[in-house]
């Protein structure tokens, strides 16, 4: 018996080193990063600096807007956005999947028992009667019998199909965290875009309200001289023309105030309305330092979790290459089962039977379905290098014109501080003379809405210049590094 089992376990040890040898060599290609020579980057920007970028600067690049309230929102976001909610979902379904996949290295082990007592009759027509008693006088007996059995199945990885399965499966875990890092980032973006949108509504509504004062000032003063029969009519209609256009402003200023707080209150993961009551307070639009190193285009690529992401893709696809194209050799497998069965539950132990076996298949012909497949998976990594390479090419776009904006804003905003200083004087001074007859009310109509304008434009400079700053951060990859350092309930979503 113990020489018995001695040539058993041999068997499984040689069986088992055989196919660990043969499971080195792994189906498909083994992937290799792109490089990035091979992608076309340029050496640098057109436009910025290539100082290296700070990671601190990018993790928490809202901080220098020096707004709190924002900060606080960014925070609120980052702990209960939905969209990030579904991406922390995915990424720990991805995580799963991981786990499947190394589960398919180990051994499946199924046990299963049963007892239960029969009953034989000794007469021959085995009949009972109503109380279950043979008929004719025959006797019956009744036996138990009880048994257990376990079985045992193991694939194995004779060609890498797991493997590559696993190294898929890796990779797509690490694509869905780089998945959920973009999302955090633009959600990040979108609230600081909505939340500048506010102020600058909430700027232009108070250009609008004090230029309706002074309009009404206006038409009152036109209104007194047409009385006084100094003008025509023609003031008088001109100053209530000009008043109402400026009233009829306010409300889609209100209206576009109320739907950036809306989004805010969205975004943050909470219903419109309440949750954003404290913003209705007019605050001053959000201003930043406009030094911002921008790096080299190879280290946009590693900032990027787009790009990260579309990396990782690519990589699963290659894997996959490896599981179709491992499915058209043979398969092993190795089985086993154990058990026993007894008439009596105290000798259920005394006669144990079980054996060992090894299974080969190969399909001989299937239509050309796993070469079909081979094929198709293929097509799918040319693909995903293809997404890759977009990716790339889309990044170096972003950070370019980001930094065209951020140019264009900050060029803007000088003369509009110009026009702004001149329109006021302007207007200051056509008011004292037509107050005093010296000009007609159409010079000073001319003087005030160019007034309104540049006031107005001022503010809109100001605003898209907070605007390009965050689209630059945002095309440069910040706002996701310090993932690790997030809110307490957040970390809970990925557990």
């Amino acid at each position: 018996m113990t020489e018995c089992k001695e040539k058993v376990r041999y068997r499984i040890a040689w069986i088992t080193g055989t196919t660990l040898t043969l499971a080195a060599c792994a189906a498909g290609p083994d992937y290799r990063p792109p490089e990035t020579a091979g992608l076309g980057l340029p050496a640098a920007y057109s436009q910025g600096t290539s100082a290296p970028v700070s990671e601190a600067d990018l993790a928490s690049w809202w901080t220098q807007l020096n707004d709190p309230a924002l900060s606080h929102l960014i925070d609120q976001a980052i702990a209960g956005n939905l969209d990030i909610v579904q991406a922390q979902a995915r990424l720990r379904q991805a995580r799963e999947s991981l786990r499947q996949a190394n589960a398919s290295f180990l051994p499946q082990v199924n046990a299963s028992g049963s007892g239960g007592r029969n009953y034989s009759s000794q007469d021959a027509g085995g009949r009972l009667d109503s109380s279950g008693n043979p008929i004719g006088g025959g006797t019956g007996n009744w036996s138990s019998s009880y048994s257990l059995r376990a079985n045992a199945s193991w694939q194995i990885d004779l060609f890498g199909e797991l493997s590559r399965s696993a190294e898929a499966a890796r990779a797509d875990l690490a694509a869905s965290g780089y998945d959920l890092a973009n999302v955090r980032m633009t959600i990040i973006s979108e609230l600081v875009t909505n939340y500048v949108q506010a102020r600058l509504a909430q700027a232009q509504l108070q250009v609008a309200r004090e230029t309706q004062t002074i309009q009404q000032d206006n038409y009152d003063i036109a209104n007194w001289r047409l009385q006084a029969g100094l003008v025509s009519s023609l003031d008088e209609q001109q100053a209530k023309a000009q008043l109402a256009q400026t009233r009829a402003s306010i409300p889609q200023l209100e209206a576009s105030l109320k739907g950036s707080l809306n989004r805010i209150a969205v975004l943050t993961g909470q219903a419109p309305g309440e949750a954003t009551r404290t913003l209705e307070a007019p605050s001053p639009i959000p201003a930043a330092t406009t030094q911002i190193a921008t790096g080299i285009p190879a280290d946009t690529l590693r900032q990027r979790p787009d790009v990260r992401s579309a990396e990782r893709a690519l990589a699963a696809a290659t894997a996959r290459i490896g599981v179709a194209q491992a499915q058209l050799y043979p398969s092993l497998g190795i089985s086993g089962n154990i058990g026993t069965t007894s008439n009596a539950f105290k000798n259920l132990f005394d006669l144990v039977t079980g054996g060992v076996f090894a299974n080969v298949a190969q399909v001989i012909f299937d239509g050309g379905r796993l070469s079909s497949q081979l094929r198709s998976q293929k097509a799918a990594a040319d693909g995903a290098f293809a997404f890759y390479k977009q990716s790339v090419l889309t990044a170096l776009e972003d950070v370019e014109n980001a930094m065209a904006a951020l140019s264009s804003a900050q060029a803007r905003k000088t003369e509009f501080a110009t026009a702004f200083e001149a329109s006021n004087n302007a207007a200051i001074m056509a008011r004292s003379q037509y107050q005093s007859g010296l000009i007609d009310f159409q010079t000073l109509s001319t003087s005030e809405s160019t007034l309104l304008n540049a006031r107005n434009s001022l503010a809109s400079a100001q605003a898209d210049e907070v605007l390009a700053i965050a689209q630059l951060y945002n095309a440069l990859g910040g706002g996701w590094q310090n993932m690790e350092n997030r809110p307490p309930n957040e970390q809970n979503h990925e557990q």
